[in-house]
């Protein structure tokens, strides 16, 4: 199972974090865009986007949450980047997004929040590359996570074997020690405060592993 690593929180300045998570052997770098109005906060301005994630070692795993996401799209097609999820619940052409992420040479996610159905993405598992699951409720690092969520991970594997889809499947939210055996389906976990708050990100990983 794959380890991708988001910063909504962490100890110290941004730069020290992402860096020191270069030199582990993380996957992914999870990158939570928020425009305020999607969700509530706004984590990383463009400038800072363009500041600390343009040059970054590792492929990054962009997840927007935001109402307009084309313009972010083209912002990260000039990074390193792997995957870039747009969430189920916007008001927008879903399946324009989609291709248009693939048009730019990435590849295209689906996230849905905690209480959004796997039904109402069906028409899109035929064309994603990646699915994340909220287990938390978008926006705010260090939540527990809300247990009902996990059941969908089994949902999009059945789905998935059953109709030879590609996707992977990624669970975002709550991921610690104790909640990590209820995820052994999953290929990718987006893991946060349990490395990025810890004090050997390293061992971390390691453990959540």
């Amino acid at each position: 199972m794959k380890v991708s690593v988001t910063f909504l929180k962490y100890k110290e300045n941004l730069k020290k974090v992402i860096d020191e998570l270069e030199e582990t052997n993380a996957e992914f770098l999870h990158v939570d865009v928020m425009d305020g109005k999607f969700v509530p906060p706004v984590v990383l301005t463009v400038p800072e986007i363009k500041e600390h994630l343009m040059h970054t070692k590792k492929p990054l795993d962009v997840h927007l949450m935001v109402e307009e996401p084309k313009e972010y799209i083209d912002l990260f097609a000039n990074c390193h980047t792997e995957f870039i999820t747009i969430h189920a619940e916007l008001n927008q052409d879903i399946r324009f997004l989609i291709d248009y992420i693939h048009s730019k040479g990435i590849k295209a996610g689906i996230a849905i929040k905690s209480e959004t159905t796997i039904e109402s993405i069906k028409a899109y598992l035929e064309v994603v590359d990646y699915v994340l699951i909220m287990g938390i409720i978008p926006g705010y690092g260090g939540q527990k996570m809300i247990p009902e969520t996990v059941s969908k991970i089994h949902e999009l594997k059945m789905l998935r074997d059953e109709n030879k889809y590609h996707y992977v499947i990624s669970f975002d939210g709550g991921i610690n020690k104790e909640t990590r055996p209820l995820l052994d389906e999953l290929d990718i976990m987006a893991v946060g405060s349990f490395i990025t708050m810890s004090d050997d990100m390293q061992e971390s990983i390691n453990i959540i592993r």
